[in-house]
């Protein structure tokens, strides 16, 4: 006998208590088990950690139960356990990525006001609202 197929957020039932990737709207990476899930997608994530990517280096940081509104959500993906040690990427520690994150955003707040100021030099001006999201 088939499997009805679900539709909508129903379809995040089949996730439950498997471990997930989930991509915030403000560019943050949570990965946790999915506990609960609500018809408006708001996820509760169990045992979930942020992972923060600079380059080919990570780090976690341990967030524990997490709850987040469906409207943040932008992608959500099943981990692959078997894969997930298999990582062409290196962990270092909470602080080391902490700093590598902080100087990338000064590079590119550097690299904005650079361009900003080209720009303005050839009277072309350019509204700071619109690019301000890129930067974060």
């Amino acid at each position: 006998m088939n499997k009805p197929e679900l539709e909508g957020t129903a379809h995040l039932l089949d996730e439950l208590d498997k471990k997930l990737m989930v991509l915030l709207r403000d560019g943050r990476t949570l990965i946790g088990y999915l506990r609960s899930v609500d018809q408006f997608a708001n996820l509760v994530l169990h045992r979930t950690i942020e992972r923060i990517h600079v380059g080919k280096e990570y780090g976690d940081i341990p967030r524990g139960i997490f709850i987040v509104r469906g409207e943040n959500v932008v992608l959500l993906g099943e981990i692959d356990t078997e894969k997930e040690d298999k990582l062409p990427l290196t962990e270092v520690s909470v602080d080391d990525i902490l700093d590598a994150q902080r100087k990338e955003q000064e590079l590119k707040i550097e690299k904005h006001r650079l361009i900003t100021k080209a720009l303005k030099e050839r009277g072309l001006q350019i509204n700071a609202d619109l690019v301000q999201d890129d930067l974060y």
